[in-house]
């Protein structure tokens, strides 16, 4: 292994910091290309446009689910190139497609510039951020990641509060244009900041492998193809993604779903709090207790919590069962996350992980965006919420079983 950084005489603890604040400003800065970074300006965008909600929701669904084939090429360019000139370049195209979605005119132009920074930002930036630790740390990969995962809530925190103030202050045109030359700034910044170490992807030997015993033996990293065989990549693939699905859906309509309840709009807040509350504390429990052999353990807890939250929302009312519902789904988001952002390194090793994870970060988006379409649907239909919760419940349970039941090394 050898150190490709210019850093030599800085203490390792301190590389080891740098590298988890760079991850998470990195993920900080995909704020313009998310989901609660557009709700902030989205009134405003459509007041000058003279765009409808609908017409609105129309191009934003176009521009996620086209940006986030993003994350396959990036995930390609991660494994064959080095993952600072990633970032930086994904970054600068960021920050660049920001600033130039606050001169927008019509709704084509909108459509351009929406699809360019929700692939920048949604889905290649990142997959880079992730990157960015996964390409870094040899030991220790779960708790830097839930380190890393507390690091960016507060990161997203602060920045919604920021670029709230800057819109209300300046209009939606000038914060947005301002947010992006930051991003290019942070880019620069980048330049100097990023490290990699190299595990020997281009080392790795061309025979078949076993699935790995160790995480950082690049004889023994699995392929593309050979993890695609394997049923431990679809159950943690599925997992996630069912989790994604369920949080942008709660997240989203999380004020009609309390009303639901007979719960006000502060109560909605409240659990909104405890969602954030617990996740991170769950971020870090999840990371101290993350290995490769943990992996699918962990991942099958995270489930049932799942569906022990939705279920508890389906079956019970008042105040201290929707409490219950928002600890148990914010517990399972942060065990989860920290599962997502480790487990294709830990267990299928270095020399096709950015193709893994890229995969990965395709499918999460995607259900992230069919998410709210079916929880709206399921209203729709039965003007209730109730069998949207129930279905996802049943269904967590039963892959959380078909995760207890696979280990990471069987085939």
């Amino acid at each position: 292994m050898t150190d490709k950084s210019n850093h030599a005489g800085v203490p390792q603890v301190w590389r080891n910091v740098v590298q988890i604040v760079v991850a998470a400003v990195a993920m900080t800065a995909t704020l313009p290309g998310r989901t609660h970074g557009l709700g902030l300006i989205t009134e405003q965008l459509l007041v000058d446009l003279s765009l409808n909600s609908l017409e609105f929701s129309q191009l934003n669904l176009i521009s996620a689910l086209v940006g986030s084939l993003l994350s396959l090429p990036t995930g390609w360019l991660i494994d064959r190139w080095s993952i600072r000139n990633v970032l930086v370049c994904v970054t600068l195209l960021l920050g660049g497609s920001v600033w130039a979605m606050a001169g927008v005119t019509n709704w084509w132009q909108l459509l351009i510039c929406l699809t360019l920074v929700r692939g920048l930002g949604q889905s290649a930036l990142s997959l880079a951020s992730i990157a960015v630790i996964a390409k870094w740390f040899e030991r220790g990969v779960g708790i830097s990641m839930a380190i890393y995962a507390v690091l960016l809530t507060f990161g997203f925190i602060a920045s919604v509060l920021g670029l709230g103030s800057a819109i209300e202050a300046v209009g939606w045109a000038r914060a947005w244009g301002m947010m992006g030359w930051i991003i290019m700034a942070i880019g620069l910044v980048f330049m100097y900041a990023v490290q990699q170490r190299n595990f020997g992807p281009e080392s790795v030997a061309s025979s078949k492998p076993t699935l790995p015993s160790s995480a950082n033996d690049p004889s023994t990293a699995w392929s593309v193809r050979q993890a695609l065989q394997t049923p431990t990549y679809w159950i943690l693939l599925l997992s996630a993604s069912l989790f994604n699905l369920v949080w942008s859906s709660v997240t989203l309509f999380n004020e009609s779903i309390m009303r639901e309840k007979d719960l006000d709009a502060s109560q909605a807040v409240e659990m909104m709090a405890i969602l954030t509350g617990v996740g991170l504390l769950a971020n870090l429990i999840g990371g101290a207790l993350a290995n490769r052999r943990t992996m699918m353990r962990l991942q099958s807890v995270g489930l049932v919590l799942l569906a022990a939250g939705l279920l508890t929302w389906a079956k019970a009312d008042g105040l201290f069962a929707a409490r219950c519902y928002a600890a148990l789904i914010g517990a399972s988001g942060g065990l989860i996350t920290v599962v997502f952002f480790s487990a294709w390194r830990e267990i299928f090793g270095y020399r096709e992980w950015g193709q893994l994870q890229g995969g990965a970060q395709l499918a999460t988006v995607l259900a992230s965006a069919t998410g709210p379409l079916l929880i709206a649907h399921s209203h729709r239909t039965s003007s209730s919420y109730h069998d949207f919760f129930t279905i996802l419940g049943i269904v967590s349970l039963i892959v959380a079983f078909i995760s207890w039941q696979r280990p990471p090394d069987a085939k």
